[in-house]
């Protein structure tokens, strides 16, 4: 079956390590017939959740009127949502914990959105494969909270400079996971 996939990249880096992986899986995806759309949050206007709690008031996912709001409608329409990030300080880069931080209004709105799966492609500096647990731990329980199905993880340590996910398996692997849809 032909998804609807929404990929929410959270690197400033257009040829980093993670937009490589990126690039894998969704060419991999897109040739098994699989509808993706692309949203770089380091490139767009996405600021973080105020706890308003006025979802949806405005009829947008978010009242502050942002970036945030596109990724929201895509999220609500998509089957799947894949999560690609590097590890920045041992946690998920604010460019992308906004967009996971706002993911709340969904869940405010009363939108039904359980039943989703999900993925994360990630990767570090440094060679010890827990440094990924900062970012892994975080995405396993959000999927857990709102009731996606984490269909797969792609999770590659040891590349810091463009280029160095090329000495590793990291975009086969990624390129790979696009069979768990």
């Amino acid at each position: 079956m032909n998804k609807k996939m929404v990929v929410i990249t959270g690197s400033p880096r257009k040829n980093g390590n993670s937009f490589a992986m990126t690039d894998a899986f969704m060419k991999a995806a897109e040739s098994k017939g699989h509808t993706v759309t692309r949203f770089d949050a380091a490139m767009m206007n996405i600021g973080g959740c105020r706890a308003c709690e006025t979802c949806f008031k405005t009829g947008k996912a978010c009242s502050f009127d942002d970036d945030f709001n596109r990724i929201a409608q895509a999220v609500l329409e998509a089957d799947a949502v894949i999560f690609t990030m590097p590890v920045y300080w041992y946690s998920i880069p604010a460019q992308m914990k906004g967009v996971i931080d706002r993911l709340y209004s969904l869940v405010v709105g009363g939108k039904d959105i359980a039943g989703k799966e999900c993925a994360l492609i990630a990767c570090c500096e440094e060679e010890d494969l827990t440094v990924l647990d900062g970012v892994r731990i975080p995405m396993e329980r959000t999927a857990a909270l709102i009731k996606w199905k984490m269909v797969g993880e792609v999770l590659v340590p040891g590349v810091l400079h463009a280029g160095d996910i090329e000495k590793t398996d990291g975009c086969k692997r990624a390129a790979a996971l696009a069979d768990a849809f």
